[in-house]
């Protein structure tokens, strides 16, 4: 410990509070036993073979191995089909492929969770510049709801969808809270809206933003009713061993339309080499589960010292998790620089790095982020990032095993106290 320079207060404090984490953790365990379960069942019951793991270029016409990947997603998703590919370099693509698909000149998009995250308002284009390249500038309308208690607000939601003269065609929910101070929702709460949403409107598309929620816990969006749902292969479903790509799961026809937006009209899902991913896209869902599970701890470690040394964390150590941040109000700029510098420093590659704030595409104010990561952008591994605003939160995420993200933590705190 000594060699990785952690105050001895800071190591002592860590110890206490780890005996006092220990009956959260083995439930944290219980989900991921389950969530194993899934994933193993479906390995198997769709009939994985070594054949699957060889790779294609050029066109990857009809390649068995992508196609396998595909239908080991809708098993575990429990979905119609998917869309797996290298060729969504983000989650963020895999978002804007997905509402460019579904959505045309004159609809209009609802979202009932506020305001998206800060990458989806420049694709929708309702930041403070348009891209020429936004749904906006294609015609494309936006609606928000607010939520009410940091839950869906049931009344006004149905009350929207009942002014049949402006008709929503498409629902956006976004599990994650992003860059804002709600909580994350549940895959209960989004069931609940998605039920009382189908009490009035059977047609309109449930789309789910899945981003840091996946294997969190037993169930997913796609089990409770949501018709479509995106996520990023470098954050939980990659394990830190995918090297890229993301995912759209849900029904047929929309994932039909999704795959025309990605490659071609008339061509769809048929073309899209793997270009020697596929073993790492198997091995990273295989393992998924497991360090989903240290990614838990980690931030629940984090949440509980955090809290003792009298900051203000969201979610508290004892709450239920809908996905893996963690957010720490630090209501200090250079706090928040700090810390950030201190998870950096407790990283395995660039830990003599100091981050510093700058500009980044998509983002309205400058972005401090910290990741010592094996794969660039990759937030399952060990990160922290924040944009450089009040009240000066820092968003951490990420740990491919509890005893690498806890030594990550306690340099952390090391550095910035």
């Amino acid at each position: 410990m000594n060699k990785l320079g952690i105050k001895e207060e800071i190591l002592e404090l860590g110890k206490q509070t780890e005996k006092e984490l220990k009956p959260i953790y083995e439930k944290i365990e219980s989900i991921c036993e389950k969530n194993s379960e899934k994933v193993l069942s479906a390995f198997q019951e769709s009939g994985l073979a070594e054949m699957h793991l060889h790779s294609s270029n050029g066109y990857g016409i009809d390649e068995a191995g992508r196609n396998k990947i595909e239908e080991i997603y809708s098993r575990i998703f429990k979905t119609e089909d998917a869309l797996v590919r290298i060729q969504l370099t983000s989650g963020t693509q895999a978002l804007a492929t997905t509402l460019s698909a579904l959505l045309r000149p004159g609809d209009t998009m609802l979202s009932i969770t506020g305001a998206p995250y800060d990458t989806l308002q420049t694709i929708i284009g309702i930041g403070k510049e348009v891209s020429k390249s936004s749904l906006k500038s294609y015609n494309i309308k936006y609606e928000q709801i607010e939520l009410k208690n940091n839950d869906f607000d049931i009344e006004r939601i149905k009350n929207r969808l009942l002014n049949k003269k402006e008709k929503i065609k498409l629902i956006e929910i976004q599990r994650s809270r992003g860059y804002s101070t709600r909580k994350s929702l549940t895959v209960q709460q989004i069931e609940e809206a998605i039920k009382a949403i189908r009490e009035v409107d059977k047609e309109v598309i449930i789309m789910v933003d899945n981003c840091y929620g996946e294997f969190v816990q037993e169930k997913e969006p796609t089990q409770v009713g949501a018709d479509i749902m995106v996520g990023s292969l470098m954050k939980n479903l990659g394990a830190g061993i995918a090297t890229g790509g993301a995912y759209i799961v849900g029904k047929e026809k929309l994932i039909e339309l999704c795959a025309e937006r990605l490659t071609s009209p008339g061509i769809g899902k048929e073309i899209g080499p793997s270009l020697n991913q596929n073993p790492l896209i198997l091995k990273g869902l295989f393992f998924a589960p497991s360090v989903v599970a240290s990614t838990l701890k980690t931030m629940i470690f984090a949440s509980r010292m955090l809290e003792k040394l009298g900051y203000n964390v969201e979610p508290k150590y004892d709450e239920k998790r809908a996905d893996i941040v963690q957010t720490i109000v630090l209501k200090d700029e250079q706090k928040l620089i700090k810390f950030c510098q201190g998870i950096q420093s407790g990283s395995p590659i660039d830990s003599n790095v100091k981050p510093e704030p700058s500009n980044m595409g998509g983002y309205e104010n400058k972005v401090i982020m910290a990741a010592g990561t094996f794969t660039q952008g990759s937030t399952i591994e060990l990160s922290c990032d924040g944009p450089i605003r009040e009240p000066y939160i820092a968003y951490m995420q990420g740990g491919l095993t509890y005893e690498y993200g806890k030594f990550g933590i306690l340099k952390a705190i090391t550095y910035m106290e």
